[in-house]
């Protein structure tokens, strides 16, 4: 927890209530459906949690803003993000009905309201969004080919609606394709662990 409020010290006190009490319901409901690695459920707080707010120091959403969290697994990043922005609506689609069941239930109990599920196929969903937000769910080639019908034409944020996600590694092959659109941020511009060194925010304006 002393990691989100090192680097997100403006945090309201209702905020760092909800970040804290991550860790027991992850921990809770991870023994009884495993949506974070066993090995790395320890981890949480730097893997997961700062991991998925990598996208709000990348960008700051307006009050408002629609953002689908397109196979969010155990609700990353999309719960995270829920809390940093509670005047955003946030809506968490997996394929896996089990991991949408997690992401229910901990956003119940955190008391986060500005979030909807659905368990769905990425093809399924028609609604539109300002955002599409992901964890490395695919090729980012396949995604926009996915998401382009889910993105709204109306902008309201300082960035042009699109795909934002979170990768790892070299990524020139999957960007290239798209590279007048993409933007490609290292997380180690934000946060100086060396978990960090080689994750990135890949932004595709759409």
């Amino acid at each position: 927890m002393e990691l989100i409020l090192k680097y997100f010290p403006e945090l309201s006190e209702k905020q760092t209530e909800q970040f804290h009490q991550l860790d027991a319901l992850y921990h809770d409901w991870n023994a009884k459906i495993n949506v974070i690695s066993r090995k790395d459920i320890d981890n949480l707080y730097e893997h997961h949690v700062l991991h998925s707010l990598g996208i709000a120091e990348f960008t700051r959403f307006k009050s408002g803003t629609e953002i689908m969290d397109l196979g969010t697994g155990g609700g990353f990043p999309g719960i995270p993000l829920a809390i940093m922005f509670p005047d955003c609506h946030f809506h968490l689609v997996d394929s896996i009905g089990k991991k949408i069941k997690v992401c229910m239930e901990v956003a119940r109990e955190l008391g986060v309201e500005n979030v909807t599920f659905r368990h769905c196929r990425a093809e399924e969903e028609k609604a539109k969004f300002d955002f599409v937000v992901s964890r490395a769910v695919m090729p980012l080639a396949d995604l926009v080919k996915i998401i382009r019908k889910n993105i709204s034409p109306v902008q309201h944020n300082a960035i042009p609606n699109g795909l934002i996600c979170l990768k790892g590694g070299e990524l020139e092959k999957e960007t290239n394709p798209l590279k007048n659109r993409t933007m490609v941020t290292p997380l180690k511009e934000f946060f100086t662990e060396e978990y960090f060194a080689t994750k990135k925010v890949v932004y595709v304006s759409l």
